[in-house]
């Protein structure tokens, strides 16, 4: 008998009311009053997103901001800052791409990971997520909810069950209940029309929705019938699709116990380095290692990165980068980062930036 393929394991991220959670990571004191991120009531702006305070008021995305303040007369509205808003995005998305390289961004706050075939947490998708959730709350200082599920519809659907920052796991045992159960209206693609339509023959649920052939859904519906068909079944074979290329590739730790001294950094450096090779052999020949960098976060949070041009993790170099980060702070250091930087040989222009590494390839910066 042909040997079944492994269950695929799927994270869908989404930060929980992004733009709103950045502002006020900035702002702690508007945590505690109802805020939005959008456009002026007195110029016909629209609200971008909300924090959970503002929707207990009916409050939501797409709404006119001048109908968002007759709803909550004390309403907070911030301007939105994308340029901002990028970054904090970039620096999740450099988190997920420490446990895979199949990161599929959906938008600035959402992304779906493929970990099949991940190490990290004994190969746990359930824990990856939770880590990255972990990560992202202390390294970013926003929430993330996740969903882990085989399937990308799957895992979307249960990002969305324990918002704000919670996470929910459908198992491959759990599909067939747990699709049944859901309303139609959370199959994608099922607006407002198509939700009355299928109301109209009696079909609320998925399991109602079973009842119908192939057939007589792909008459009624075209071929988003056979789509629904699949979706209520919990079929789902789309693949997480990457559509960014990573331009660098790092392990870090963070420790219970402060490290004193560079001799128990150097121990525990010469761990992540073995992960740092480990994980470079996964590594495309599309990409070229060009510099090679050290990161430390000490005691009091503050964080240095040394680096320096080279071709491969070369142990008496991180030495070296690890020294001289050490002479930046006169502390006991909490986290440690070792990584590479690439240059992405598909890109245009590759080759102008080989020939800039080579020339100051023993430099350090």
């Amino acid at each position: 008998m042909p040997n079944t393929p492994p269950a695929r394991k799927i994270i869908h991220c989404d930060c929980d009311c992004f733009y709103a959670a950045v502002e006020m990571r900035d702002d702690p004191a508007l945590a505690g009053l109802p805020l939005a991120v959008g456009g002026s009531a007195d110029r016909r702006g629209v609200i971008t997103t909300c924090n959970y305070l503002a929707r207990g008021y009916g409050v939501h995305s797409a709404m006119p901001s001048a109908q968002a303040r007759r709803l909550c007369p004390g309403l907070i509205i911030i301007p939105p800052d994308f340029a901002k808003y990028r970054e904090v995005s970039q620096r999740i998305r450099r988190i997920f791409h420490d446990y895979t390289e199949l990161v599929e961004p959906l938008s600035l706050d959402e992304a779906f990971l493929d970990v099949s075939a991940a190490e990290a947490c004994q190969g746990s998708a359930t824990l990856i997520a939770r880590e990255i959730r972990r990560r992202v709350r202390a390294e970013v200082g926003i929430t993330v909810s996740a969903g882990v599920a085989p399937n990308k519809f799957l895992a979307k659907v249960a990002s969305d069950w324990n918002k704000p920052d919670g996470e929910f796991v459908v198992l491959p045992a759990d599909v067939g209940p747990f699709v049944a159960a859901l309303p139609v209206r959370r199959l994608w693609g099922v607006g407002k029309a198509t939700a009355e339509r299928l109301q109209a023959m009696g079909v609320t649920t998925c399991a109602d929705l079973r009842q119908f052939t192939l057939v007589e859904l792909a008459q009624r519906f075209g071929r988003f019938g056979q789509r629904m068909h699949e979706l209520c079944r919990g079929i789902d074979e789309r693949p997480v699709v990457p559509t960014q290329r990573r331009k660098s590739l790092s392990v870090e730790r963070t420790f219970s116990d402060d490290l004193r001294g560079h001799e128990a950094c150097e121990r525990q450096m010469a761990e992540l380095l073995l992960g740092l090779r480990s994980r470079l052999r996964r590594v495309t020949d599309d990409y070229l290692v060009t510099k090679l960098f050290v990161k430390l976060r000490f005691a009091d949070f503050r964080t240095t990165t040394v680096e320096c041009a080279a071709r491969a993790p070369d142990a008496q170099r991180v030495d070296e980068l690890l020294a001289s980060a050490l002479e930046r702070g006169d502390l006991p250091v909490r986290l440690l980062g070792v990584g590479v930087r690439f240059v992405d040989l598909r890109d245009e222009g590759g080759a102008t930036q080989l020939e800039l590494f080579a020339a100051d390839a023993s430099t350090p910066s």
